[in-house]
């Protein structure tokens, strides 16, 4: 196995698993157990010595199992293999993806501290950053997508805190409107601000574009996050989040993991390595059917835009960003009906193949209604500013027939009345 260099698709039934040390099994058990035993009481010294950092890791020594909330085959093996798309060093796995967000910011923001972030962010973070991070004396920022890079280093310095910048936190593509921004360029901002004693930070929320059309670690950044609900796990029946980056960050992120107790359960962790087995078929099957849907939106006359990279025109600064650091647009397609909230909803209860639900990156193609629904809690102004108006509907694109897909938008915008709307803007 050592003599060539496998792709990650082909690892993800094998990577870090001996069948002979679980009765030959072909596939890994479900390893649900609460806690292990030691073979001696040296040896479960040694464990807690290195799980609580009282001393380094001689070479070639591993953490042994010790109680499922610090490790677990299941998780280990995750792990190990959600490093492999990435290239990164570890990875830490929780029980959803906003624990594996709260658990990163938690462990590197300080009050005092700033954070950056673009906008727009999943309703969660954005909750998150304006209710929790606000009440802890963390200061923030918000950057706006059209915002250039020389703009964000103005806001940082008016600020009066640019000394104190600790983190950017991107989330690119942006959920709901696809907006993408340049990882490589805020990772140049981060290592302006950053001294000998104190590194600002970059971590890229990557959930809309999984672990196999974009990798921000190669991009400048210091940690990626994914809400694994949605891709990584991919069948709409469990809910996690991972965290991946280099060893030194990593421990820090899986220490407070151990003592907040979000890890992922053994049986969740189980899921999540089905999961893998399939993660590249079902991603390349979904970005196909996306282009198709988006190419078919953006020709309707009940649509005014869509908003999908795959429809970004060459030559544009998105376009460029999107090139350089994506190599697929990705399964979610989002437009703008013409109309407002009544037309958005007319398309949405009429659908009959996609169902109307929240959560993305699963086999089944869903729809919603993002200013109603997943950031219904962001501030109305705010929406405005980043289009999540009454006209927006989100769409993530599953792995069904394309024809069936278009066959389903088709009617349900055929039972849309636009009439009334057209009227309006003449008026």
């Amino acid at each position: 196995m050592k003599d060539h260099n496998f792709n990650p698709e082909s690892l993800m039934m094998t990577y870090g698993y001996k069948p002979e040390l679980s009765e030959g099994a072909i596939k890994c058990p479900i390893f649900q157990t609460s806690t292990f035993v030691f073979k001696t009481a040296e040896e479960g010294k040694a464990f807690f010595e290195l799980a609580y950092g009282l001393r380094e890791k001689s070479e070639k020594e591993e953490l042994g199992l010790i109680y499922s909330r610090i490790n677990n085959p299941n998780l280990e093996i995750l792990e190990n293999r959600l490093c492999l798309w990435d290239k990164a060093d570890d990875c830490a796995v929780f029980e959803s993806g906003m624990s594996a967000i709260s658990t990163v910011l938690l462990e590197f923001l300080k009050p005092g501290d700033l954070l950056v972030y673009s906008n727009p962010v999943y309703g969660g973070t954005d909750h998150f950053i304006h209710h929790f991070l606000d009440k802890i004396g963390v200061d923030t920022i918000g950057v706006m997508p059209n915002q250039s890079i020389e703009e964000v280093e103005q806001m940082i310095e008016a600020s009066g805190k640019a000394d104190k910048l600790s983190m950017i936190y991107l989330e690119t593509p942006a959920n709901p409107t696809n907006d993408i921004v340049d990882i490589e360029k805020f990772s140049q901002i981060a290592a302006k601000y950053s001294t000998e004693d104190r590194k600002a930070l970059v971590a890229v929320d990557n959930t809309y574009m999984g672990p196999l059309w974009q990798h921000p670690l190669q991009c400048g950044a210091d940690l990626v996050l994914y809400s694994a609900t949605k891709y990584i796990g991919g069948h709409s029946d469990l809910i996690a989040g991972a965290v991946l980056g280099n060893t030194e960050l990593m421990v820090r992120v899986k220490t407070l993991r151990t003592f907040l107790g979000n890890m992922v359960s053994p049986h969740t962790a189980w899921l999540l390595l089905r999961s893998l087995e399939t993660l590249k078929v079902r991603m390349d099957q979904q970005t196909q059917n996306a282009q198709i849907v988006a190419d078919y939106l953006d020709k309707h006359s009940k649509v005014e835009k869509v908003y999908y990279l795959g429809l970004l025109k060459e030559g544009t600064e998105a376009h460029n960003i999107y090139t350089k650091q994506c190599s697929a647009p990705g399964a979610m397609v989002s437009f703008d009906i013409i109309g407002g909230e009544k037309e958005a909803f007319m398309f949405l209860n009429n659908l009959k193949l996609m169902k109307l639900a929240v959560s993305l990156g699963g086999t089944e193609s869903l729809s919603e209604h993002p200013k109603t629904m997943t950031h219904a809690g962001v501030n109305e102004e705010q929406q405005q500013q980043m289009n999540i108006t009454d006209q927006l509907v989100r769409l993530s694109i599953g792995v069904e027939s394309a024809k069936d897909l278009i066959w389903d938008l088709e009617q349900a915008l055929e039972k849309v009345d636009i009439a009334n709307a057209l009227e309006v803007e003449t008026v």
